[in-house]
């Protein structure tokens, strides 16, 4: 990034010279890859890695090759469950965002290179220039970007789809762009100000000509170019908005277009004649088609892949991970291990989360972190190959990280401090109800929750919901469950988008899952949102965290290592340092 104060840039480059996202480790021979190590020593080590800003020239575009990498082919892409958005201004999950770095390009975005990222210009010419202290940022969009049908890709479409995501119906996908460019605190309150494009013109963004946007924000922003780099940043087309249509196929400007989508079974991806890698210094080109299937059981997929058989051999997964069943055949059998893609989930964090409206007492959640048997679910989630047991709301992965365990607990849980613990209660809960995705991981932790918080005298009534709906079940407003896990991630490299959003008391119950209340720390949100050095605000923010925690309005469990499959005629695998998947955007057909 070409910063233009000096004081910005000695900020920038103290920030990023720690900043670090998750590790990724790959045997599957990606350029992306690099040595960052095995699939035990991702589970073992929780090092930071660099995140780098980039410079012009990185931004310029093409991407570095992929060694060995050749072009043609189909690349299968299985997933048991369809991607619960794809309108650019709706995703809002790891998996989504990385497979629609196919399609859709935003303004910023990470370049990977040997298990490193670095924030580069992607359709801008560099991550942005800011003023007025960061209340004024500016992008360049690149010339001769274009759209899937060869129109140009110009600052209005930028716009137009950044006051998208004002709309009725947005509010699942990220909410910074509507609350910074208001001075908002919540995303309501943003709507109340500015609905979308339906109430005309936003003046807080301009575009003098069709290659420059500017941004306006009432508050110093220092996060932008990382926004810039959200889904919700990319461009839209007024002329190709087709509302809720928009969700089953995005107008394409990244390498592939959509050609075919039939929702929850198959939808077929091709070649984007008008994508120019010289100006992509993200993406590659290689294969000529990817066909995602949905719909398969997990360990059906991963059998497929592991045996080479249907497809298997040209295949990996979006999301879905390397099925307990399968871990001694991945652990002895030498051309299984192979084929396994291993690397730290991002920034990701795994977590119990607690309906503190319907469980509001703090000493039951005190006893409910005391009896929960962590060693026990992990154990049949495939022991420590997935992931580290955690301590704290933040990963390890962000910046000037702090560890802390505020209320020890014995891994295997710890029946008889909790009874003693449930005993403070004003009343003790009749039963608690686990909302869990209706799957076999799924009900093997169902079972051991329910065996080992029976043992403090808690009775959890086990809830299975179809894996398709239950993150609109578990974030309704209306939710009936008291219980479900929950693995979450911030949106960058620091802790600026976690306790600010996900423990707001003002935000709604899709971003504020665990429906936390406390007026308090809502002030000290507001007081740290003010501070503009990022090192200075990091270091509250963590501070604030521990005080969120001794309330346990959720139960921190792991820090998830990811584990996919590759089949054995595709290169280029490996797990996204941002994003915690497989990043298809890298991918070849070996033959």
């Amino acid at each position: 990034m070409r910063w233009t104060r000096p004081s910005l840039a000695v900020i920038a480059a103290a920030l990023l010279a720690t900043s670090c996202s998750a590790g990724a480790g790959s045997t599957g021979g990606a350029a992306g890859a690099g040595a960052a190590g095995a699939a035990g020593a991702a589970a073992k080590e929780t090092s930071p890695l660099t995140a780098t800003l980039g410079t012009e020239q990185q931004s310029a575009g093409p991407a570095p090759a992929v060694p060995g990498a050749r072009a043609g082919g189909t690349v299968n892409v299985y997933n048991s469950v369809e991607f619960r958005h794809l309108d650019p201004q709706k995703v809002y999950a790891g998996a989504a965002y990385n497979a629609s770095l196919l399609w859709g390009r935003q303004l910023t975005q990470y370049q990977v290179v040997d298990g490193k990222a670095t924030l580069v210009g992607d359709l801008a010419t560099d991550t942005g220039t800011p003023a007025d202290g960061g209340r004024t940022w500016t992008y360049r969009l690149k010339p001769g970007v274009a759209w899937e049908d060869g129109q140009p890709i110009t600052a209005q479409d930028v716009k137009y789809g950044i006051e998208r995501s004002f709309g009725k119906g947005y509010e699942v996908g990220p909410p910074y762009w509507p609350q910074w460019l208001t001075g908002a605190p919540d995303y309501e309150a943003a709507r109340a100000r500015y609905a979308g494009p339906q109430d005309g013109d936003l003046a807080a963004i301009e575009t003098p000509d069709e290659r420059t946007v500017v941004f306006h924000f009432p508050q110093p922003q220092a996060d932008v170019p990382y926004m810039a780099a959200q889904s919700s940043s990319s461009p839209v087309r007024r002329d190709k908005d087709t509302g809720t249509e928009y969700d089953r196929r995005p107008f394409a400007t990244g390498p592939y277009r959509i050609v075919e989508h039939v929702q929850n079974t198959r939808m077929v991806l091709e070649r984007n004649p008008y994508w120019k890698a010289e100006s992509d210094p993200i993406r590659h080109q290689y294969p000529e088609r990817f066909v995602f299937t949905y719909g398969k059981e997990a360990l059906n997929l991963n059998q497929e892949i592991l045996s080479g058989r249907d497809g298997g051999a040209d295949a990996t997964t979006a999301s879905d991970t390397l099925s307990p069943e399968l871990y001694q055949t991945a652990d002895t059998d030498p051309k299984a291990k192979d084929l396994v893609v291993s690397g730290r989930q991002g920034a990701f964090v795994t977590q119990l989360v607690i309906n503190n409206e319907r469980v509001p007492d703090v000493e039951v959640r005190k006893a409910l972190h005391l009896a929960y048997p962590r060693r026990q679910a992990r154990q049949v989630q495939g022991g420590a190959r997935t992931g580290e047991l955690a301590t704290t709301l933040s990963s390890p992965a962000l910046i000037d990280w702090q560890a802390y365990d505020l209320l020890p607990a014995k891994p295997e849980g710890d029946p008889e401090a909790a009874k003693a613990q449930l005993a403070k209660a004003k009343q003790a809960p009749g039963s608690l109800s686990y909302a869990y995705r209706n799957t076999p991981n799924g009900q093997r932790v169902a079972q051991v929750l329910v065996d080992g918080f029976a043992k403090a005298g808690i009775t959890v009534v086990p809830k299975p919901i179809d894996p398709k709906a239950f993150l609109d079940e578990v974030h309704r407003a209306d939710s009936p469950y008291d219980l479900f896990e929950e693995t979450s991630s911030v949106d960058w490299p620091t802790p600026s988008t976690l306790i600010p959003f996900s423990f707001d008391g003002r935000a709604g119950s899709d971003i504020n899952s665990a429906r936390y209340r406390n007026p308090e720390v809502d002030k000290e949100i507001d007081r740290i949102n003010g501070i503009g050095e990022p090192r200075a605000k990091a270091k509250e923010l963590y501070a604030l965290e521990q005080t969120v925690m001794k309330d346990l309005p959720v139960l921190p469990f792991a820090y998830p290592t990811v584990n996919q499959l590759r089949g054995s005629n595709l290169g280029g695998a490996f797990i996204h340092p941002i994003y915690g998947t497989v990043s298809l955007a890298w991918l070849y057909l070996k033959s």
